[in-house]
């Protein structure tokens, strides 16, 4: 195949993993928004270096790397400027829904961002992206075993966030 044939192959692989890309963004970001627009530069990044993609390697992983790596680096940048309401103020804004289902998907996910960053991610990669250990270590930068142990205490503390178990149960 040549290299154009290539490059268009993949670029064709990279649109079919926008959604899990958008699952991913969630972990990140708490408004849909703000999700699509971390989507949307880790796209712009990903496409304008697809030559540095090394082939017979994982898309999705080179592609969530770019992700977190994009992600981190907005954090840094915020930190040093402020921008907009303070989120106290535009939390009040909202108004919540009245379906029970909706409340009770609003309640997850309120447990999930109360999770520490790093085992929130882990949860949404292997949980919820069914993404392998391996992949996810590779993903964070980190070894399997931390995958695993934060993946536990992720499940464990969110357990304890709905209120399904008591704080000294053991994890099953």
């Amino acid at each position: 195949m040549t290299t154009r044939k290539a490059e268009l192959a993949t670029q064709s692989e990279v649109v079919e993993l926008i959604p899990a890309l958008r699952a991913f963004a969630r972990t990140f970001c708490q408004r849909p928004e703000e999700a699509d627009d971390l989507v949307q530069e880790t796209l712009t990044k990903a496409l304008a270096n697809l030559d540095k993609f090394e082939p017979g390697t994982r898309l999705k992983s080179w592609l969530f790397t770019i992700m977190r790596n994009t992600f981190c680096t907005r954090v840094k940048k915020s930190s040093r400027e402020t921008v907009g309401l303070p989120d106290s103020i535009s939390a009040k804004l909202t108004t919540e829904a009245s379906q029970e289902w909706t409340v009770q998907a609003d309640e997850v996910r309120r447990a999930l961002n109360r999770l520490p960053e790093h085992h929130r991610e882990m949860l949404v990669l292997i949980v919820m992206l069914g993404e392998r250990y391996e992949d996810a270590a590779e993903i964070c930068g980190c070894a399997v075993g931390t995958v695993k142990s934060r993946l536990s205490r992720a499940r464990q503390q969110l357990r304890r966030e709905l209120g399904e178990m008591g704080t000294d149960s053991p994890v099953g």
